[in-house]
């Protein structure tokens, strides 16, 4: 048997599109060349869409088109900022009855450790009469636009699982996260920026890239990490003595032989990188355009209270806003340094002054363009804080609260919520729920509903089993923040 026979063989069992497109003279670079140039040479050709179809693809239901998230590394005090108790006042300082604790162990303090009472006072805003903690200044001034849950819990105690269990429905490293589902299931709207970014604030990640990561789905799929200061993308310029001759000799002669790679062997991941260096190419015209807040008004740079040239939460919000205008899918903005064990007072102020403004500019921002309805945004973290203090003088901690999975808050806006909507109760302590319990399972299955998908029919096959996000328990969206 001779090259040419072997070849033709391969071929007629692993014949791809890509290969027929080379046969028919449409190579991959002249469809990127023809997406630079505004037009198409095969109709709607898309490296960014998906390479299997999902059971799930009509939307008979869903307002939003996009999602920005707004994750709260560290876990914020719902008792500081969302959920009043003035029980904790009465009990300040001594202990909580033992049939609230119950068997509840804690990672750092005792269960019999002393109640602490609010920190910060709080006002009822809007016509909604919703009640937050005095440090969120802004986004009072929106309460009447915001949907406040108050009875959300988690499975995990510890912030590295509960964060990538709140992203990927799964407490352990390699599932597929919410971003790269939605993504998976509706593709890309735009050709020019990624369909997933994630963008981070602070110092740090205790669930790190397994949070964004696409697992088991493709890794087209996968968040795409962008920088919020300087280039969005390392190494995107030409280096010096690299003219777009050279560069695009280069990359046909790397798009040659990852083509002859995928022909030969039918390896997905290889369809990943040529789409990778496709996006690469487009991000070196779209990405420096995304980041260019000249022509933003002052008066837009002064809702967000940002400087366009420094990095903060509050530029990253309007870079988010810019790329919803430009067709991106999904966006995770991680804000980490919420993980109070001390100095809850310090600590809430800094990063509520570092993202109440941003937050509430840019849910504003999108109302006043015609935006909101179709931009679903979620604010929160991984779980809450105990009611009780944690104070440690072997660690230098004092007027902290510990990790508390039992019961938190979040706050939802646009995309098909109904704002002044306050939903769910816990106790007089905050301790656990009385009301409307609802899952992060359940939460996942309200932002996609809110995208017109069933979280019940997104499957993918993986191990032999359909898996999905929210697992396989019961759990449902919650209908009932919805507006009409």
């Amino acid at each position: 048997m001779n090259c040419q026979t072997h070849l033709s063989q391969e071929r007629g069992v692993r014949a791809t599109r890509r290969w027929f497109l080379e046969q028919c003279g449409v190579g991959l670079g002249k469809i990127g060349l023809a997406t630079l140039a505004g037009g198409s040479l095969v109709g709607s050709a898309s490296a960014s869409q998906p390479s299997r179809t999902p059971k799930t693809q009509a939307r008979s239901f869903g307002k939003a088109k996009a999602v920005i998230h707004l994750f709260m590394a560290g876990a914020p005090s719902h008792l500081e900022l969302f959920d009043y108790k003035p029980e904790l006042v009465k009990y300040d300082g001594k202990s909580l009855p033992p049939s609230i604790i119950g068997d509840q162990r804690y990672a750092f303090i005792r269960s019999d450790a002393a109640v602490m009472a609010p920190r910060f006072s709080f006002a009822k805003h809007g016509e909604c009469q919703m009640a937050l903690g005095e440090p969120l200044v802004h986004l009072a001034k929106i309460a009447d636009d915001l949907s406040l849950v108050r009875s959300v819990h988690t499975d995990q105690f510890n912030h590295a699982p509960a964060q990538i269990l709140f992203n990927t429905g799964f407490a352990q490293p390699g599932r597929a996260c919410i971003g790269s589902w939605v993504t998976y299931a509706l593709g890309a709207e735009s050709k020019d920026l990624p369909a997933f970014v994630v963008m981070s604030t602070g110092a740090g990640i205790s669930g790190g890239s397994a949070n964004w990561s696409s697992g088991f789905l493709p890794t087209k799929f996968t968040g795409v990490r962008l920088r919020n200061q300087g280039d969005l993308i390392l190494n995107l310029a030409n280096p010096s003595g690299v003219d777009e001759r050279l560069q695009k000799d280069s990359l046909d002669l790397i798009q040659d032989l990852n083509r002859q790679q995928a022909r030969l062997l039918g390896d997905p991941e290889i369809e990943t990188r040529i789409s990778s260096y496709e996006m690469a190419h487009r991000l070196q015209t779209s990405a420096p355009e995304l980041m260019d807040l000249k022509s933003e008004s002052r008066e837009t740079l002064e809702l967000y209270g940002c400087d366009p040239e420094k990095p903060s939460f509050a530029r990253a919000c309007l870079i988010a806003r810019r790329m919803v205008e430009r067709g991106v899918r999904f966006i995770n903005i991680y804000h980490e340094g919420w993980d109070a064990h001390s100095d809850v007072v310090g600590n809430h102020r800094g990063n509520c002054a570092a993202t109440d403004q941003g937050t509430a500019a840019l849910i504003a921002d999108l109302k006043r363009l015609g935006m909101l309805d179709e931009t679903l945004v979620i604010w929160g973290g991984e779980f809450g804080r105990t009611p009780m203090v944690e104070s440690n003088a072997a660690l230098g901690r004092s007027l902290g609260r510990d990790h508390h999975p039992q019961a938190f808050s979040m706050l939802l806006a646009g995309g098909g919520i109904q704002g002044g909507r306050i939903y769910g109760a816990t106790d007089e302590f905050g301790f656990h729920i009385t009301e409307n319990p609802v899952h992060v399972h359940d939460l996942q299955a309200t932002i996609l509903h809110c995208l017109g998908l069933d979280h019940q029919k997104l499957t993918f096959p993986f191990k032999g089993l359909d898996v999905r996000l929210t697992g396989v328990e019961e759990h449902a969206p919650v209908l009932d923040l919805l507006g009409t």
